[in-house]
């Protein structure tokens, strides 16, 4: 069934439908020959919404793929189970396996962004369903994670560990009024970038009754439920599935240096930083990050978005006062 959405709203080339999956009811954002047997699937993260893969939903579906980028469990229109355990990782990485097994698909290509790449990482290192490539935004491997974190990281990760008290959170950002689409672009690097029906959409996808507590739950259920220590004792073994890593360097949230020594977890490993780019990267730089996409899934050498200083003459009054206050200095 097919459906308008705010998202269809913003671009007309993606409609919405509802897919069943894993015993849940996922909103999807479709673009494409729904008919093809190749498959983009697109994974949102804290606190989106399937709508910041609108600048690459139509790009992936030139390419001729069936392009989806679903509302992860407890996000917009899809199904939000109750039990705070219902979002252990286990289960958000059955949801993707049931969504591309919906796809009937011969080939997936899996792209994730921030708490999606989360889910990602660990789908690619358990090989859960065959990828033919994976691209990651802006989320460490969890191994390269584990090996690089310190203080300066800890610090930028607060908001995880109170995340873990429960139900204050949620009470805190209700008491102020959540206006996640307005924090999501005063963080970001290139404001103009979100339309106020994006902001819009993202505000009342948290306010929606039980988003918030859903959203949060990814968290709780990450640390203090015990996931990332289940997924490490597992181990981690070697992803040799072709890998990009599109990582904006001015993240507030993610150092750097998290991405280093990546490769030794990954035997294809292809590493893009883009300078002066937030958090928020392939909404803050469609047109770089698609042009990177695009080149990696065609084979092609990726391009690299490099950020160089200019100097500007400075106007005859600057040079005037200039001269005047050399001149004082000399006297």
């Amino acid at each position: 069934m097919s459906v308008m959405s705010t998202t269809s709203a913003i671009d007309h080339a993606i409609s919405t439908n509802y897919m069943s999956a894993n015993g849940l009811r996922f909103e999807v954002d479709m673009c494409g020959d729904q008919s093809s047997k190749k498959l983009a699937i697109c994974l949102h993260g804290f606190p989106e919404h399937s709508v910041s893969w609108r600048n690459q939903l139509p790009m992936l579906a030139e390419l001729g793929y069936k392009a989806w980028a679903p509302n992860m469990r407890g996000y917009g229109n899809s199904s939000i189970p109750p039990d705070k355990k219902d979002y252990a990782i286990e289960n958000l990485l059955a949801d993707i396996a049931g969504l591309i097994d919906a796809a009937e698909c011969d080939e997936t290509v899996l792209l994730a962004h921030d708490w999606g790449a989360v889910i990602a990482w660990y789908f690619a290192i358990r090989k859960v369903r065959p990828l033919s490539k994976l691209v990651i935004c802006n989320v460490p491997h969890p191994g390269a994670a584990a090996e690089k974190v310190g203080w300066s990281q800890l610090k930028k990760s607060w908001y995880i560990f109170f995340f873990q008290i429960p139900r204050l959170p949620e009470w805190l950002a209700n008491q102020r009024g959540p206006a996640v689409g307005q924090a999501i672009q005063a963080s970001s690097s290139r404001p103009e970038m979100y339309s106020n029906d994006v902001l819009a959409l993202y505000t009342e996808n948290a306010a929606r009754p039980g988003r918030l507590k859903a959203m949060i739950n990814y968290y709780r259920q990450l640390v203090l439920g015990g996931g990332a220590k289940r997924q490490r004792d597992l181990g981690f073994p070697i992803i040799k599935t072709p890998t990009l890593m599109c990582w904006g360097e001015d993240d507030f949230a993610l150092n750097k240096e998290m991405t280093f020594g990546t490769d030794k977890w990954v035997t294809d490993f292809t590493m893009r930083y883009l300078p002066r780019i937030s958090h928020w990267v392939q909404q803050d730089a469609p047109v770089e990050v698609n042009a990177m996409i695009k080149a990696f899934i065609l084979e092609e050498p990726v391009p690299e978005m490099r950020w160089e200083p200019t100097l500007a003459n400075p106007s005859r009054e600057c040079d005037t006062k200039f001269k005047k206050d050399v001149t004082r200095t000399q006297q």
